[in-house]
């Protein structure tokens, strides 16, 4: 994605996030799910939400508890503030 696109989607999602903030503080349900949409959106566009777009032959082990996974001695050492 060319960087000054990036950078529109970037702008949208702080503005989306601090939307979600705002209908909090207000309390307004609908106000919030707009904004929730919007945030979900701008990740989407971004690359951080959706289906996978890159091929590199790693299995996927998103939703997968830890303990599950080939990184669970590494999570069981970790510190429990760091988990």
């Amino acid at each position: 994605m060319p960087e000054p696109e990036r950078h529109g989607w970037v702008q949208r999602l702080m503005r989306a996030r601090r939307g979600v903030a705002q209908a909090k503080r207000d309390r307004d349900a609908q106000a919030e799910r707009e904004a929730r949409d919007q945030v979900d959106e701008a990740k989407r566009a971004l690359g951080e939400r959706g289906p996978v777009w890159w091929e590199d032959g790693a299995p996927d082990y998103t939703r997968c508890k830890v303990e599950n996974t080939p990184y669970a001695d590494w999570y069981a050492g970790l510190q429990a503030p760091q988990r």
